[in-house]
């Protein structure tokens, strides 16, 4: 059974990571429960997915895509599936943060490979600084996570 401490656990972390992000895109987001998170630590956030029951926050009704138009200071996918290395790729052609959790692989990868993976990727993709976090959390609680410089 999951963790239900995830969202605040892992919105607590983005806040404190990324102090001056307070505009945020979170793919693949559910119900919206990252959001209302976010938005509780004063971020305005809109979640992008395609599910219809959700939470009353911030939603874009659709597929986040690497042609979305930016107006975000981070990108975050929590447990995002197919969007997680989206989400890399992204934040990389917009210069700006992102901060995933993964959960499943999207290349037929376990997990530790996986992770491993899109911390190599985001490196490649130039951000200057690039890391990891164990939130303290049941289930897959690795962060990976990289900005730009300031």
């Amino acid at each position: 059974m999951a963790d239900i401490r995830r969202f605040g656990l892992f919105a607590a972390f983005c806040a404190e990571r990324f102090p001056r992000a307070l505009r945020v895109y979170d793919v693949a987001g559910g119900m919206g429960r990252l959001n209302e998170e976010l938005t509780k630590l004063g971020r305005t956030t809109t979640t992008f997915d395609v599910r219809v029951k959700r939470l009353p926050v911030r939603y874009a009704e659709r597929l986040f895509t690497l042609g979305e138009p930016c107006d975000a200071d981070l990108v975050v996918g929590l447990h995002s599936d197919g969007a997680t290395r989206l989400c890399i790729d992204y934040a990389a052609k917009h210069g700006i943060g992102f901060a995933v959790v993964p959960c499943c692989s999207e290349n037929g990868m376990s997990y530790n490979p996986w992770w491993k993976h899109l911390l190599a990727h985001a490196r490649q993709l130039g951000f200057a600084e690039v890391g990891e976090h164990e939130l303290p959390m049941a289930g897959r609680a690795r962060v990976v996570w990289g900005r730009f410089n300031d």
